[in-house]
């Protein structure tokens, strides 16, 4: 009988870094919306790895070792989102709350408010620490102060840049009349808006206000999660909350696994619960 020799310190060492390598992968990608998708990828793999060497697949074994580098390749594509949302989560800074004045935040409820009493339709993104440059380049750039006025007047119906969603950056309108990526997801009865904030929520770490234009109700997505029904001081608490909220007390690994929590328990959540969560008190350092 054939034995299989003990490794020696450096295959010991191998063993170490590809144990925790893929303990944090299995860690990273657990409760997120890649899950399902990395255990099926790799059940499939292994299923015919061991098939070619139990029945002495020779061909096919070849051919899988032909494939590995595509096999690589497949697992980059397939994994995209959750990928660049991790590289954008680890190189990103945490300047925000230097950025962001209570007026701004002022300014933008009034004119949400305006909006919705005039049931005017608006999708509002408010950047935090994952860039939009892309999203800005599919509409107008612009480079204005936030006011409320100028929000109304983009929105206003008939207008050039009134069909399409506004980014703000810091306290500046960066761009406005943008396409914003429309969430796959099963989120309800909603319109075009709604899912192109809820999609943009998916994409970065941006907090979106829609205005509906059919009823005038106020909603917000946050972490690809949608909250209906608010009323301005709500809103008005609910923004301040999330955006004035302190970062440096979460590592980084933490952050991100925040961001990416799109399980089913999570996204299940009631419209109270996740006020709750917003609502949150920032816990001093």
């Amino acid at each position: 009988m054939r034995q299989i020799p003990f490794p020696n310190v450096g295959g010991l060492l191998e063993i170490l870094v590809l144990s925790v390598l893929f303990y944090y992968t299995i860690l990273f990608f657990r409760g997120t919306r890649g899950a399902q998708v990395l255990l099926g990828f790799v059940t499939a793999v292994v299923a015919m790895l061991v098939l070619t060497r139990m029945f002495n697949l020779d061909t096919l074994n070849w051919l899988l070792q032909q494939i590995s580098v595509y096999l690589v390749i497949a697992f980059v594509v397939i994994f995209q989102p959750e990928i660049r949302r991790a590289l954008a989560e680890l190189g990103k800074q945490h300047v925000f709350s230097t950025q962001r004045e209570r007026g701004m935040l002022d300014e933008i409820v009034k004119a949400v408010s305006l909006l919705a009493g005039g049931k005017i339709g608006a999708l509002i993104a408010i950047e935090r620490e994952i860039g939009t440059l892309a999203i800005q380049e599919t509409g107008t750039r612009l480079d204005s102060l936030v006011s409320a006025d100028l929000l109304a007047t983009i929105f206003y119906p008939r207008t050039a840049l009134h069909d399409g969603g506004v980014i703000i950056e810091g306290d500046r309108v960066r761009a406005a009349g943008c396409v914003f990526p429309l969430s796959s997801r099963d989120i309800g009865k909603t319109g075009t808006r709604h899912r192109a904030a809820v999609g943009l929520s998916e994409e970065s770490d941006a907090v979106v206000v829609v205005v509906s234009e059919e009823t005038g109700a106020i909603s917000l997505a946050y972490k690809g999660r949608l909250i209906r029904g608010l009323d301005e001081e709500r809103l008005r608490r609910i923004l301040s909350t999330v955006l004035m909220r302190g970062t440096k007390t979460q590592s980084r690994w933490q952050r991100l696994r925040r961001n990416l929590d799109l399980s089913t328990e999570g996204l299940a959540r009631t419209e109270e619960l996740m006020e709750r969560e917003f609502e949150d008190p920032p816990q001093n350092p």
